[in-house]
Order: C-alpha cells, then structure tokens, then sequence
C-alpha cells in the first residue's frame, strides 16, 4: 500500500469542517457510523488538524467474538468507517479499495476505542491513509492499526449498485441531501 513516486499531499478542502467538528453520520443507516442501526458502531468522528481526525467507538456485548472480547470484523469496520471519514476532509465521495488491519491486542467489551487517522497520500482517483486505534485514551497502547487505499467515486456509484428503495429514502432525506449537494462544488 505504498503510493506511487508521483503521488501528492493531501489538502485539506477550504470547506472541510473545522478542527473539532463532528462529522455526523454519513447515512443514517450505516452499520459504522449511523443511529439507525441498533447493534451498530455509533462510532463518532470529529474533524482534527490538516487531513485528519479523531473517532471513538465502545464496544458493547452485541460487538463481541470471543466471550468478552472485540471481534476482530467489528474492529476492522470501526477503522474502515473512520478512514472512510476522512474523505469529508477532503470533499470527495470515496469507497474502499483495499484495508490491511492489524490487530496488536485484544479489546475487551466496555473499551472506549481511540482511533486517529489521516490522509497521507493522493495519486489521482487513489486516496491512502492510516489509523490506529488505541485503549484507554488517545496516548494509550496501541490495540489496532491500518492503512488503506480508498477510489474516488462519483455519486452514481451507489445510484447504480445500491438497492432503489433504499437511495430513495437517502435522497429524500433533507439531512443526507444537504450533504450530497455539498459535494457538488468539487465535481
């Protein structure tokens, strides 16, 4: 997951939400980051300084694996969904190419888990970026790590691939419609 020589920095959209921000759910709907889902990650991201932010998640019993224990797909979403987060920095609609996690320690049921993740490179379509995810607070042990290369994606990719019913109520939502449109200035 290198990016190539001719990759850039990333830049921080001058309409990215401030530093300490919220970013709210993408979808309401979304088993990382939406309400609607009531065994989901509820995970919460606040925009941080240059191409990067700060999320929490808690692990509930509904999260587990092992008996009392994180299980390691949910841990492998909690830093999708937080390096998916990023592209709100950015302003691009971006999917998941490609996520190689590591897992360092175990996460018991109650952790808040910690993770911090930033853009470190874009090379056309291709956007790389990193996070961990720490227990016991942002300067506590490292428990997960991974880097990930997300595709930049028109909006038409969901129109095209999700099921009707479901972009319908997306799009009539008011909340998920503000922020499709703010994604149009950057075509």
């Amino acid at each position: 997951m290198t990016p190539p020589d001719d990759a850039t920095r990333p830049v921080r959209h001058p309409d990215a939400p401030a530093p300490g921000e919220l970013l709210g759910a993408h979808y309401e709907y979304c088993f990382g980051c939406g309400h609607g889902q009531p065994h989901g990650l509820h995970l919460e991201a606040r925009a941080a300084e240059g191409v990067a932010l700060r999320a929490e998640f808690t692990v509930k019993p509904e999260h587990q694996g092992a008996p009392g224990l994180a299980h390691g797909g949910v841990l492998a979403t909690a830093l999708d969904e937080t390096l998916g987060s990023l592209n709100w920095l950015l302003r691009v609609i971006a999917v998941t190419g490609r996520l190689e996690t590591d897992f360092v320690r175990p996460v018991p049921v109650g952790t808040v888990l910690h993770l911090d993740a930033e853009v470190t490179a874009v090379a056309g379509r291709k956007i790389y970026s990193t996070a961990t995810g720490r227990l016991g607070g942002p300067e506590g042990p490292v428990a997960v790590r991974a880097d990930a290369l997300f595709i930049e994606v028109k909006v038409d990719h969901f129109i095209e691939n999700g099921r009707p019913e479901e972009i319908k109520a997306a799009m009539d939502d008011p909340d998920q419609l503000r922020r499709a449109r703010a994604f149009e200035v950057n075509p």
